[in-house]
């Protein structure tokens, strides 16, 4: 392992790589570090460093940056987060979709990266179901959750019902399984289809089938804010090629979503770093991820992605206030 040296140096050189984005040489980190030691030294300590893989020489340069692993060790054992620092702004606890878009807004505020948040993952019972004829064949299916969010899906039958079939239908759907999660709903119709009229029973499957697709539709929900302050961050303005693959991240939700989703399992502040895992597959993108919760259950998560080198103790600090800041209004506080 690193002794004490070796560590202040590395930390000095993070610090202050993060801090100017310059590749760092010996001179300037012996003025960084406040160490006395001589220039030879520290060319040794960071030939060292770079012997473990923890910084790296770009070849235009003399100077060193830090390596995926080298900000791993950084934020592992050298960030000393306090996180009194940031005046915390109140979350108005409206509806749960304007509480989610807020976040991610303040995410990206906060940090001047970009802020993302997966919204909670909502339980598919549904409370009230209805059908409305439009045409020939073709319905609406509305689905009302406990939490009053009202879903709508249009189907598309192989054969007509008419506007009464369909409120028998919704009424045997309410009467029986109102309360239940859509999963449980499809098993117990599966049993009991055989009781049911031939082509009443098509379309409850049908209904099922929707309303089961609808709420797996709803759980993709990633909110982002903020992507256009990649353009002013140094890394990316002076090339584009890493803009535009941070931009095509976004664009595939699901890739942000895979991540955000392992750090739901985590507890507390998780920091991801670019090129180090497969959960971000980009050198130059680092995300700084927290859970939220409800009422005590955690329900999703949120976080901030930046470039790898970010202000990390400032990012954590961000995203753990914004993660209590969304659970407290996200929360029934009686």
């Amino acid at each position: 392992m690193l002794d004490d040296r070796a560590k202040l140096l590395l930390k000095a050189l993070v610090e202050r790589y993060i801090e100017d984005g310059q590749p760092i040489g010996s001179r300037t980190l012996s003025r960084a570090s406040g160490l006395d030691l001589s220039p030879a030294t520290i060319r040794n300590v960071m030939a060292d460093l770079e012997a473990l893989g923890l910084i790296a020489s770009p070849h235009t340069s003399a100077g060193r940056i830090p390596t995926a692993k080298g900000y791993r060790l950084f934020v592992d054992t050298m960030l000393t987060a306090d996180r009194g620092q940031i005046l915390t702004p109140q979350l108005a606890p409206e509806q749960p979709q304007r509480v989610i878009a807020n976040a991610a807004q303040l995410l990206s505020n906060l940090s001047q990266f970009v802020g993302v948040v997966m919204a909670p993952r909502r339980t598919s019972v549904f409370r009230h179901i209805e059908f409305l004829r439009l045409s020939e064949r073709r319905f609406l299916l509305i689905i009302v959750s406990p939490e009053g969010d009202v879903q709508n899906r249009v189907i598309l039958s192989e054969t007509d019902f008419t506007q009464s079939q369909l409120v028998e239908v919704a009424n045997f759907l309410n009467s029986h399984y109102a309360g239940m999660a859509m999963e449980q709903v499809r098993e117990r119709l599966g049993q009991e289809v055989d009781q049911l009229r031939g082509e009443i029973a098509t379309l409850m499957q049908a209904a099922v089938q929707v309303s089961s697709e609808a709420f797996e539709q709803a759980q993709e929900e990633v909110v982002i804010s903020g992507e256009r302050n990649l353009l002013s961050v140094s890394d990316f303005s002076q090339n584009m090629g890493n803009l535009r693959r941070a931009f095509d991240l976004f664009e595939q939700k699901t890739q942000i979503l895979r991540l955000l989703d392992v750090s739901q399992q985590a507890e507390g502040v998780r920091i991801y770093i670019g090129g180090e895992s497969q959960v971000v597959p980009f050198e130059e993108l680092s995300v700084v991820s927290a859970p939220y919760e409800v009422d005590g259950q955690v329900v999703g998560t949120l976080g901030v992605i930046g470039p790898t080198r970010m202000p990390y103790e400032r990012m954590i600090q961000i995203v753990d206030i914004t993660s209590r800041l969304v659970s407290n209004a996200l929360s029934h506080h009686h």
